[in-house]
């Protein structure tokens, strides 16, 4: 019998049962790929993160409970929270590898900022199936490396979206982000994913991937404040830096704990 140290952190938040769940688990070395599944699966949140150590900094891997996935930006603040504050690592800086290349998320206090690339996206014809499961008819459709993204008019259309995912399913993509300009914040948005293994997704990093270059664009600015609009809810602060996107917010330890597996 294996046993596995296995954390839970709420990111994206400075209150426990906010922001986004995700569970961290450091390896001394690799889990088959099944059982990382199967842990991810059992966990059911909406990711599991799992990390080695590898030369100065260390390899990070995410699990939806059905898929694992490219890049995943609050497990990656989940971890890295992990790391500065419950596994004694020194330093204000840590350097994840991944498949979505080389990662670094600095300390500042108990702010925690994600250095990530930008996504690659662009302006596409609007997609059928999206609208009729959304029931709101986007300004504009934009296609990233593994999402769609829909841009709406305002914050209460964001709002008041209760899209039927068994449809939005059938779209192929990782997730759908629906966005608007907000009215407190510079930008609103959510993320749905049931593609993914998860309908809505409390707050979602990698999505400000393609969200802040675009916004940015459109208002102007290379600093902007964000709010993921699901039921828990997440603040994060964008920085666009050329083809990078800076995104930094905080994290609460809700547990820890022993995963025991055969």
């Amino acid at each position: 019998m294996r046993q596995i140290k296995q954390y839970q952190v709420d990111a994206f938040t400075d209150k426990i049962f906010k922001g986004n769940p995700a569970a961290v688990c450091p390896l001394e070395t690799w889990l088959s790929d099944e059982m990382m599944q199967n842990i991810a699966m059992e966990n059911n949140l909406a990711e599991t993160a799992f990390y080695v150590k590898e030369g100065n900094g260390f390899h990070i891997r995410w699990f939806t409970p059905t898929v694992e996935v490219d890049l995943c930006g609050h497990a990656t603040l989940a971890t890295a929270f992990i790391l500065f504050h419950h596994e004694n690592l020194e330093g204000d800086t840590v350097t994840f590898n991944s498949r979505s290349g080389f990662l670094t998320v600095t300390k500042s206090g108990e702010l925690l900022t994600l250095n990530f690339p930008v996504d690659i996206f662009q302006e596409v014809d609007a997609v059928k199936q999206l609208e009729q499961s959304i029931g709101f008819k986007p300004q504009k459709t934009f296609k990233g490396k593994t999402d769609y993204m829909l841009v709406f008019e305002n914050e209460n259309i964001i709002r008041e979206m209760k899209p039927d995912f068994k449809l939005m399913a059938q779209v192929k993509a990782r997730g759908v982000i629906v966005t608007a300009k907000g009215t407190s914040v510079d930008f609103v948005s959510r993320f749905f994913g049931p593609q993914s293994g998860g309908d809505e997704d409390p707050v979602t990093g990698s999505a400000h991937t393609t969200l802040t270059p675009y916004w940015a664009s459109v208002l102007g600015k290379k600093e902007l404040r964000a709010e993921q609009l699901s039921s828990r809810g997440g603040k994060l602060f964008c920085e666009l830096h050329d083809d990078r996107v800076l995104i930094s917010g905080t994290a609460k330890l809700f547990s820890e704990g022993t995963i025991y597996v055969h």
